[in-house]
């Protein structure tokens, strides 16, 4: 198993009156070269349980083992394992900071200690797997669009050659042909390289499309894990704690409950045509 998380509890201001539970009792096992998406409400715990899952955030209780060794282990090396265990945040601000952005993506693998060819050949070939224009590369990382600016987090992450690759809301307030452009090139990329995936996201249908499974959070535990159809046929429940199944979820039980002898358990748009087209013949 490429990442245990077992008994995780996380407690923000522990022993201070404003102390709050954020995760309680986790216990999960992330197999190696899994896309995963978590979803849940704002405040459901999903940031938090992925900064933990690279040593970011250190929980109060409980352990965290990567490739069979407890990350809290005194002699542990967190910075190789954050070499290993790459995090794209919500907010790729947070992640550039150089002049340009080619710059900005070698500064990982540069602290790898490689050489400068080599560290040069990671950046080039990272920003070429999302898709950024090379007439970009040196261009200011605060002067790009939106999608350019996580493009470039994405890549300087891809650069470090991460066997995990986490992404917080990697699309949000994109539109949907970015979202879509992005999505496909981390799921090619997930496919060539056999690297684990973990996907948070408040698309229902992004998940539905991309993911193997489904991780639901709701007040700091986990709600649910299963596979996609699995999931969302709990869709009343979710939406007992904010949270919605893909609308064509909701579609294929409208029919159901009209008398049309369907599958309500699809979750993609290719598999509820592919239903209805059965159904109808």
């Amino acid at each position: 198993m490429s990442i245990i998380l077992d008994h995780v509890n996380y407690i923000y201001g522990e022993d201070t009156p404003q102390a709050v539970h954020a995760l309680k009792d986790i216990c999960l096992q992330i197999p190696d070269g899994q896309f995963v998406g978590v979803i849940g409400h704002t405040g459901s715990g999903k940031s938090t349980l992925m900064q933990h899952m690279n040593g970011l955030v250190r929980a109060t209780s409980g352990h965290i083992y990567y490739n069979g060794q407890d990350i809290y282990d005194a002699d542990y090396d967190l910075k190789a394992l954050r070499g290993k265990v790459g995090l794209v945040f919500q907010y790729p601000e947070h992640q550039l900071f150089e002049v340009d952005v080619f710059s900005d993506v070698c500064y990982g693998p540069k602290n790898l200690g490689l050489d400068k060819k080599e560290v040069e050949l990671r950046a080039f070939d990272a920003l070429r797997k999302v898709g950024f224009p090379q007439e970009l590369f040196y261009q200011s990382p605060f002067e790009l669009s939106g999608g350019q600016k996580r493009r470039a987090a994405i890549a300087g992450v891809l650069a470090m050659k991460p066997e995990v690759l986490i992404l917080d809301e990697p699309t949000a307030g994109l539109d949907p042909k970015g979202r879509d452009e992005i999505l496909d090139q981390i799921k090619e990329l997930q496919t060539q390289t056999g690297m684990t995936v973990l996907l948070v996201s408040h698309s229902m249908e992004d998940v539905a499309e991309y993911v193997d499974r489904i991780i639901v959070m709701n007040q700091g535990s986990v709600l649910f894990d299963d596979t996609p159809h699995q999931v969302f046929a709990h869709y009343k429940e979710l939406e007992e704690v904010g949270l919605a199944a893909p609308q064509v979820t909701y579609i294929m039980n409208a029919l159901k409950e009209n008398g049309f002898c369907v599958d309500t358990s699809v979750t993609t748009i290719k598999e509820a045509a592919d239903e209805i087209m059965r159904a109808f013949q």
